[in-house]
């Protein structure tokens, strides 16, 4: 059987842009990307703990160490800039392979840069 788990997540990031008028996606700081194993185009689910919203979209490569993590398009209706945000991917993994794996967890300070 396959299974549907959690792969890794960016815990606490905050939100510094909302373009409504781009189309949609989260736009992610390469270093947060690579730190939690998140590629371009990747389907991720985004929750917001500042007011429960809870939706999908895809990832887009933002600058390198600059901090970005902007909500496009639709998106940008669910949060607002200072928002706190959770950034969860999955994997799909045989029964036994899923028993075993440990999710990768990134916690970025205030200023969404990695905590060393």
């Amino acid at each position: 059987m396959i299974i549907e788990v959690l792969k890794s997540k960016i815990h606490r990031a905050r939100v510094t842009q909302a373009e409504l008028n781009y189309v949609g996606s989260i736009t992610i700081d390469e270093d947060l990307m690579d730190a939690a194993n998140i590629i371009a185009n990747e389907k991720v689910q985004i929750v917001n703990n500042n007011n429960g919203e809870r939706f999908e979209t895809y990832v887009i490569k933002g600058e390198r160490g600059t901090g970005t993590v902007c909500l496009n398009g639709a998106a940008a209706r669910l949060v607002q800039v200072g928002d706190i945000i959770i950034v969860m991917s999955y994997a799909y993994m045989e029964m036994d392979e899923a028993r075993k794996y440990e999710p990768l967890s990134v916690f970025p300070d205030v200023n969404n840069k990695l905590i060393k």
